[in-house]
């Protein structure tokens, strides 16, 4: 009978589930449903986004509630992002993603039901609080929860953002056609808060706390039972020890009062980097993709069903590119399939501001969809997944937390920036202003050289490091991508 691996550490947990190269059975079906958290992130903003139309109407709404209500949940992420990480640090993974989902249903039911403005507020600040802590926790907990070999699956929420997104149009379509008339938001929102109940009960009753992090609190034999049940792997619980085998001390705690760690030493270049990308990505989705509906109704015709569709196939390219994104975060690495994407971004929205309005509609198609594709297969996937693989498994949920807060502020600025340029400049000098943020994000991914996928994340990285330099923390180059 072979002997057992011992568990001393963090280390061991990481080589342990490491060692597996893929996910099968139980494993694979925890992996996704943390995806389905992710899945209601961007169902809940879709379920806004398609029936802000009909509520604007039926509310007698001005613009500037319009506005309130589209930046309220991203303004709230701003906070819960950086809330959630430090939960998940403290009490573990699992609780704050089932809080999250608490908040997402009572949001949900209170706008759905809503009989005026201030109902659905309050609605869309407890679907901000669940999307802040949610994307902060979940993209944590998938990165200690994926094999080395494979962590280009990360990039699959994409694909997630997108799917989520069609689905809501398919729905409101559904809803249009039984001729619900202006109630039509009603169900579109409040069909998130029964993916919300749904992803509630399947996350109580089949989620397990990360090993790693049961590992960081000295829970060895915790850890063990964990990663069990979660990856079917047989190992048992040593002594707490440092890699020279002498016993170590427990691991401090890390807060929110320790989150400068982020921006010294190694982690400084690691830090900046993902929270442009994240930040330049958000701007550039929320200021165009947000609005395909608009743009729809522009290039195929004032109809509900016409933009609704057309959307759906925006969409269509958005998955097809977010299943892509991992292949091109193996292949390319993730800073350099960033930078390629952000330049395709670049490209694309140059040419719709020269050309918009004055080419024929197939052209005027065409370029929307490069926006969507090289968006998807590059920065929109990536943002979230280098914070996640950047940092040890202490620090992990404050980076990724970090990096949603900056995210979700580039998400209010973009929400907010492109009506009121629109308004001023008109669409087409829109596209020509927004491309200035792919273009900061494509510098900075040729100025900082960091990429997880090409070096080793050591669950024992120090602060500092010596000699660091200008702070990019190259890391070791030898591609194993241990985190």
């Amino acid at each position: 009978m072979a002997q057992r691996q011992s568990v001393n550490g963090v280390a061991d947990v990481v080589a342990l589930i490491d060692g597996l190269g893929k996910l099968t059975g139980r494993a694979q079906f925890i992996w996704f449903l943390v995806f389905g958290g992710l899945f209601l992130d961007a169902y809940s903003n879709a379920a806004l986004s398609a029936g802000l139309a009909p509520m604007t109407e039926q509310m007698s709404l001005s613009s500037t509630q319009v506005s309130v209500l589209t930046a309220t949940a991203p303004a709230l992420a701003i906070i819960f992002n950086p809330v959630g990480g430090w939960l998940a640090t403290r009490i573990g993974r699992v609780p704050p993603l089932l809080m999250a989902k608490v908040f997402a249903l009572l949001g949900a039911l209170l706008a759905g039901f809503a009989g005026d403005f201030t109902m659905v507020w309050i609605g869309r600040v407890l679907v901000g609080v669940a999307y802040g802590i949610d994307f902060a926790v979940a993209m944590a907990l998938l990165a200690e929860y994926t094999p080395a070999k494979i962590r280009g699956r990360l990039n699959l929420w994409q694909a997630v953002w997108y799917i989520a997104t069609t689905s809501n149009l398919a729905l409101a379509l559904v809803f249009y056609n039984f001729d619900v008339g202006a109630d039509i938001w009603r169900w579109s929102v409040g069909s998130a808060g029964v993916v919300a109940a749904l992803l509630l009960l399947l996350q109580f009753l089949f989620l397990s706390e990360s090993p790693s992090w049961l590992a960081t609190k000295g829970r060895l034999e915790d850890a063990v039972r964990s990663l069990h049940k979660i990856f079917g792997i047989d190992a048992v619980a040593g002594t707490p020890a440092a890699d020279g085998g002498e016993a170590a001390p427990a691991a401090p705690a890390i807060g929110m009062r320790q989150i400068g760690i982020l921006f010294r030493g190694r982690y400084l270049g690691r830090t900046v980097l993902s929270s442009v990308i994240s930040l330049a990505q958000a701007m550039q989705y929320f200021a165009v993709g947000w609005y395909l509906p608009l743009i729809s109704l522009t290039i195929f015709g004032e109809s509900f069903e016409k933009a609704t569709v057309g959307s759906m196939v925006f969409n269509a390219f958005g998955i097809v590119a977010g299943i892509a994104s991992a292949f091109f975060a193996r292949r390319l690495g993730l800073r350099v399939s960033s930078a390629a994407g952000f330049a395709g971004v670049l490209v694309a929205l140059v040419a719709m501001g020269l050309t918009f309005g004055k080419v024929p509609t197939a052209v005027a198609f065409i370029l929307p969809v490069l926006f969507i594709l090289c968006h998807a297969a590059g920065p929109g996937a990536n943002g979230k997944s280098i914070a996640a693989l950047s940092y040890r498994s202490e620090v992990r949920t404050l980076g990724t937390g970090v990096t949603g807060m900056v995210g979700s502020f580039g998400s209010v600025v973009g929400l907010y920036l492109f009506p009121q340029i629109k308004d001023a400049l008109g669409l087409a000098d829109t596209f020509l202003v927004i491309a200035v943020v792919p273009l900061a994000g494509l510098i900075t991914c040729l100025v900082i050289k960091w990429d997880p996928t090409r070096a080793t994340v050591s669950p024992d990285d120090e602060e500092e490091d010596e000699g660091a330099g200008t702070g990019t923390g190259t890391g070791t180059p030898n591609g194993s991508g241990r985190t």
